[in-house]
């Protein structure tokens, strides 16, 4: 089994799961057990030029209370982000360091907001092609998650992104423009995002 999980969460490995539309998550209940991947249907995306920015977020933003800044502090932010809740997190230690390996590879990465020189909050994801997904963020400060995902629909419009991918909607996320789409859609728009190259970072 730690084998199996070893092998499927290789680089190479991952980025032909997030090419076919599925991704990985770990059982909190067994977390040495197989790594299972899923394929949310209907699938919850953030149109890229459709994003909305809530008032509150929008004053948040304009108070310039946090420095954003990309890829600064990866395994922070990931390790953050798996902070166990109560019923447990499904990025587990392994994902955590799947993820890290994955940044190197060049394609997991980190929106940061900064304040007075610590991290206030921030979230990651992966890119390939023009697909971004966002995997998961956390905030220890008001707003600091809100201004990371204001700060990816920023940096995704910039960079001419296809597709931005949030798997699973939440009353949260529809206030930034979430929707919802079959699988079939899902799929026609990931080929479409996967054929095109972008870079998300330098």
């Amino acid at each position: 089994m730690r084998h199996r999980a070893h092998e499927v969460l290789q680089p190479r490995a991952l980025l032909a799961a997030y090419a076919h539309g599925a991704f990985p998550m770990d059982d909190p209940a067994h977390p040495g057990g197989p790594v299972e991947f899923y394929e949310a249907d209907p699938r919850a995306v953030i149109p890229v030029d459709g994003f909305r920015t809530p008032r509150s977020v929008a004053r948040a933003v304009r108070r310039g209370e946090y420095e954003v800044r990309v890829d600064t502090a990866v395994r922070e932010v990931l390790e953050a982000c798996a902070v166990r809740r109560r019923d447990g997190t499904w990025l587990s230690p392994r994902l955590v360091d799947a993820y890290e390996a994955l940044h190197m590879a060049g394609h997991c990465h980190t929106v940061e907001c900064w304040r007075d020189g610590r991290l206030a909050g921030g979230l990651f994801g992966v890119a390939l092609g023009g697909l971004f997904t966002s995997e998961s963020m956390f905030h220890r400060a008001p707003d600091a998650g809100n201004v990371a995902l204001w700060a990816t629909a920023r940096r995704l419009a910039e960079r001419d992104y296809v597709l931005w991918d949030i798997q699973m909607a939440t009353e949260h996320t529809a206030r930034f423009g979430a929707e919802l789409v079959d699988r079939g859609e899902y799929l026609r728009r990931l080929a479409r995002a996967l054929a095109v190259r972008r870079a998300f970072a330098p």
